[in-house]
């Protein structure tokens, strides 16, 4: 269903029902145009902040305006992104008055896709908004992701050069690799790696009455989930026990440890997590039952409505990723040393949800998607939510040349409970020294 052929009805709903954004997409604007959203999200946990690009400057500075609403007129409490485990609490510890520069902890998050400008304001955005607030009203940073686990190597490195010095020679020969290897880079039927971050587990399980320990023990977790990852293969006859399935459930699962962790006994938790990352992960299912269940399902699955699933289009311009050719290529450690460019891009096909929406509310908007999905929405409306469509998507790679017609297909319904609309897309700006430098 291209935009030209969406019916009156749900053209009308389409536009009777956006939100613009008035206020723009930069934070500290007043937030007159955000106040739907307070009943949008009423008994909202968790709100997953997606992005069809992970270079769109726009998509930064509208997440960092949403959660700066969110924190201040909702009470969320955390942000946990789509990122290094092992270095958040670098983060966290920066954002709630600790040492050092958002630049540096920013840096030790170890994805590029974040090393930008935008991100950047967010996290000194976090420290000024915490700054002489008591600790249990400061808002907290957490990474999900369990890649990048160097800052957990450094911690058990510490933790065993104290009560088994012995065990050191085998932490870095049998995991040292897993500060920098990345998922399905080192496949391994037996998965050698990861039995031996178990039996590193269960040696620090020893001591997690200790306060040392217990902090070793959340690290040596991580290492246990980041020796899975590495060692998985990324295809497999049963998609659930693919690598992408075995990430997408570890950052579900820190995402509940964080809830799960603070509700206790009564099971009544005052933590409202703001989830940052791709809308492949934030959404709430999969159109295609070929592809495992993403991050987002898995929270669906657990929390039912208290979690929504907010997707992120753009209509044209330009956005950050690594260009590579088309055909067989070495995977993401052949990026090394490699500057994201700039990718421009078109206006959306007609058969796409962007140029549908766009069609409708030309300008910056949100969209509630249930009411569409209710008996008091047309019938068209309720045929085209429950319809497949083409949207765009791209991660941190694209097709040279070919990107450009790259589509997915994505039932609305499967996948999001609302979403943003930004007109123009252009490149995120990565924070010096990752700048490219023009001749």
């Amino acid at each position: 269903m291209s935009a030209n052929d969406l019916g009156g009805d749900v053209t009308e709903w389409l536009s009777r029902n956006a939100v613009p954004l008035s206020g723009g997409l930069t934070a500290g604007a007043p937030t007159v145009d955000l106040q739907p959203l307070k009943e949008v999200l009423d008994g909202v946990r968790i709100v997953g902040l997606g992005e069809s690009t992970h270079g769109t400057r726009e998509f930064f500075q509208l997440k960092h305006r949403l959660l700066e609403y969110l924190v201040t007129e909702l009470g969320f409490t955390t942000l946990a992104m789509e990122a290094s485990a092992s270095a958040g609490p670098a983060v966290d510890a920066y954002v709630r008055g600790g040492v050092g520069n958002a630049a540096q902890v920013l840096t030790g998050l170890g994805f590029w896709t974040w090393r930008t400008e935008e991100v950047l304001d967010t996290i000194e955005w976090m420290r000024a908004y915490n700054d002489g607030r008591p600790a249990d009203e400061q808002i907290r940073f957490v990474g999900i992701d369990p890649q990048r686990s160097g800052d957990s190597l450094a911690v058990l490195e510490a933790f065993l050069t104290s009560v088994a010095p012995q065990r050191l020679p085998a932490l870095h020969s049998a995991l040292g690799v897993l500060a920098t290897a990345y998922p399905g880079s080192r496949p391994d039927p037996q998965q050698k790696l990861m039995h031996e971050a178990v039996n590193l587990l269960e040696f620090v399980r020893g001591y997690e009455d200790t306060p040392a320990g217990a902090v070793a023990l959340r690290h040596a977790r991580i290492l246990v989930r980041a020796a899975d990852l590495v060692t998985r293969n990324g295809q497999h006859p049963d998609p659930e026990r693919t690598v992408l399935a075995a990430r997408d459930r570890y950052m579900a699962e820190a995402v509940a440890d964080m809830l799960d962790d603070d509700s206790g006994d009564s099971g009544d938790s005052a933590a409202k997590v703001v989830l940052w990352g791709h809308n492949s992960h934030v959404a709430k299912g999969r159109t295609t039952d070929s592809l495992p269940l993403p991050l987002g399902g898995h929270l669906r699955e657990r929390y039912g409505d208290a979690y929504y699933a907010l997707g992120l289009l753009f209509g044209e311009g330009s956005f950050r990723a690594h260009r590579i050719w088309p055909g067989p290529w070495s995977g993401v450690g052949g990026l090394t040393g490699r500057i994201a460019e700039g990718n421009p891009i078109g206006a959306a096909p007609a058969t796409t949800v962007e140029a549908q929406l766009a069609a409708a509310t030309p300008s910056d908007h949100l969209l509630d998607l249930r009411p569409a999905t209710t008996d008091d929405a047309p019938q068209a409306v309720r045929e085209w939510a429950g319809a497949t469509h083409d949207t765009r998507s791209f991660g941190a790679l694209v097709t040279r040349w070919f990107y450009r017609r790259d589509v997915s297909r994505v039932r609305l319904t499967d996948e999001y409970d609302g979403l943003a609309y930004v007109a123009v897309s252009t490149d995120s700006r990565p924070v010096s020294p990752y700048r490219p430098v023009r001749p």
